[in-house]
């Protein structure tokens, strides 16, 4: 029994040992975040210029456009993560994501219809490429609300007819294919300014957020990953059956709810700021399940840690690995699409084949 015991511990240690290591890598993506660009900068520039601009044209670049959307990456990739991690978890699906519960595409619903119908509005040049959204707020907030509403729709789907975990995550695909729809009728009706703006949203940017816009967010992610991380026993109970953790004194359906709001929550205030950024919240917990285990007191802060990592890797790419800018989504696909394939078949060639 000593022996197991040992064994146990010394896997712990190495475990906790690969997460330091993956935040040490992480806060070095950050640099580096800051250093490549079109606009040479020198190290000790970047280190002036972190918590204010010196007033130099560097210094603007490095403070605001630069850090501000490297932490922009750093919190979203925190935020997506955990919530995936969650949804797995709470679902017993490995396909539990904010995409495939129907969270981003109707926060995309809700930002296509701030653009066209609620004022949100886009006026500026004359061309495709020159479009500005008139009013960013309005935009934000529509788009949060109709996040919210698909997570609602989800909740009341457990609360009242007493769904599944299967079938709340059926009633999260439904929705989102409803909302695509609703996506497409917009886009249709849409000029061509008001189309690129639509997309464009879609595809994610992080540098459309502000500074006052950031530190909510940030205090957002910081209670939901906090409040998370403190259910991780029960969770981990919820993981051998619904029974055995009601057996414990768990609470279940009421875990189950909290949990998935918050997690949904924290979702919809990031996609609401930053648009659509798919893969992450697939991504990084099946990653994480692979490096440290499905124990929840590891699994949550590496998935947290995983996705901000590959949000920065993927932000450095999308700015410079191109010759011009590619939007962020795009490339979290390009990256998430392998690697999820990858991690897919890697599993499934383990139990001799895929069922």
């Amino acid at each position: 029994m000593n022996e197991g015991i040992d064994e146990y511990k010394r896997t712990n240690h190495f475990r906790w040992g690969l997460i330091l290591f993956l935040i040490v890598s992480t806060f070095i993506i950050f640099i580096i975040s800051l250093y490549i660009g079109p606009t040479d900068v020198t190290i000790g520039k970047i280190f002036k210029n972190i918590f204010s601009a010196d007033g130099s044209w560097e210094g603007y670049v490095i403070h605001d456009i630069r850090l501000k959307r490297s932490i922009a990456a750093i919190l979203a990739g925190i935020g997506l993560g955990v919530s995936g991690a969650v949804m797995q978890c709470v679902l017993k699906n490995p396909l539990g994501s904010p995409y495939t519960l129907g969270i981003s595409n109707s926060a995309a619903f809700g930002a296509a219809l701030g653009i066209m119908v609620l004022g949100g509005g886009i006026v500026t040049g004359q061309s495709v490429s020159s479009y500005i959204i008139e009013n960013p707020y309005i935009v934000t907030i529509s788009a949060f609300m109709f996040s919210l509403l698909a997570t609602g729709a989800i909740i009341l789907s457990m609360r009242i007819f007493n769904a599944s975990p299967e079938t709340m995550l059926l009633t999260g695909m439904a929705l989102s294919a409803i909302f695509s729809a609703g996506i497409a009728f917009l886009q249709y009706q849409a000029n061509e300014l008001a189309l690129s703006a639509i997309v464009f949203w879609q595809f994610g940017d992080l540098e459309k957020i502000s500074w006052d816009n950031m530190w909510f967010v940030a205090t957002i992610v910081m209670i939901a990953f906090a409040y998370l991380y403190l259910k991780r026993w029960d969770l981990n109970a919820m993981d051998l059956g619904d029974d055995i953790a009601h057996g414990l004194g768990i609470n279940v359906s009421r875990v189950r709810i909290l949990v998935l709001l918050l997690s949904a929550v924290m979702t919809s205030i990031i996609v609401s700021f930053v648009g659509i950024i798919g893969f992450i919240g697939l991504l990084a917990p099946h990653l994480s399940r692979k490096l440290v285990s499905n124990d929840k007191c590891l699994l949550i802060p590496t998935s947290a840690i995983i996705g901000a990592l590959v949000l920065l890797i993927a932000l450095m790419l999308s700015e410079n690995a191109f010759g011009f800018t590619v939007p962020i989504g795009i490339v979290t696909s390009f990256i998430g699409g392998p690697l999820f394939l990858w991690i897919l078949y890697g599993r499934y060639s383990k139990k001799g084949g895929i069922a």
